[in-house]
């Protein structure tokens, strides 16, 4: 079968990665966000306290789900689960710290940054297209369609790799942020930087992903020859 083909193999390491990556991040905020921080505010209050110290013109909103934090940059609005906007440990701190980090990416011209925004429709898109068009023509042995699928999925890759110096300068600057501005003591610098790398390996994991799924597409590809 197309999922279960031996080429398969070649993705483990990888998602072996992302499962690792995935339990760090849970079991490292779960740590930590039982050691409040000294600065005593929710994380929807540091995210208030940022922005107006930082002078950037941007909406604050709280949304469910865990660990669902984003910057929309398109509708200009921080977006913080509840349990980090309602927290107040060093890692609630760190996880607003790095959105709030994007959201100077985009006030100073990041180059990075805009140029994953230009490619988050085409990924998305791609990423929907990519594997059902490659399934239909590694079927019926059509290599337009097979092409077709890796393009879209190549674009998905492309994102993916943008990503990565996307998320390492947002967690750089969060650390800068909540140092410079008095937000975290000598003693939870260490814990924010633990927070930040976890959060790091979630990116690197799917790219990781990402980039050997497209090998595995090419060689498949050349099996039909």
């Amino acid at each position: 079968m197309f999922f279960l083909d031996p080429t398969f193999l070649i993705l483990i390491p990888a998602l072996l990665l992302a499962l690792y990556a995935h339990t760090k991040v849970t079991q490292t905020y779960a740590l930590l966000s039982r050691k409040r921080a000294r600065v005593g505010l929710s994380g929807l209050q540091v995210a208030e306290e940022l922005v107006q110290h930082l002078g950037l013109r941007v909406k604050i909103e709280e949304i469910p789900g865990a660990l669902t934090d984003h910057y929309d940059p398109s509708r200009e609005t921080l977006r913080l689960s509840r349990s980090v906007a309602r927290g107040t440990s060093v890692a609630d701190l760190a996880i607003v710290a790095h959105e709030v980090g994007h959201v100077l990416q985009k006030r100073e011209g990041y180059s990075a940054f805009a140029l994953r925004s230009v490619l988050v429709p085409a990924a998305g898109f791609g990423s929907q297209l990519a594997l059902p068009l490659f399934f239909l023509g590694f079927l019926f042995a059509l290599r337009p369609l097979m092409d077709l699928g890796i393009l879209f999925f190549s674009l998905a890759v492309l994102f993916q790799l943008v990503t990565l110096p996307v998320e390492f300068d947002a967690s750089r600057r969060a650390y800068g942020i909540l140092d410079r501005l008095g937000f975290i003591t000598p003693e939870e610098k260490p814990l924010v930087r633990q927070m930040l790398s976890a959060a790091a390996l979630t990116y690197v994991a799917a790219t990781a992903v990402a980039a050997l799924q497209l090998v595995r597409l090419l060689l498949l590809r050349e099996s039909r020859e």
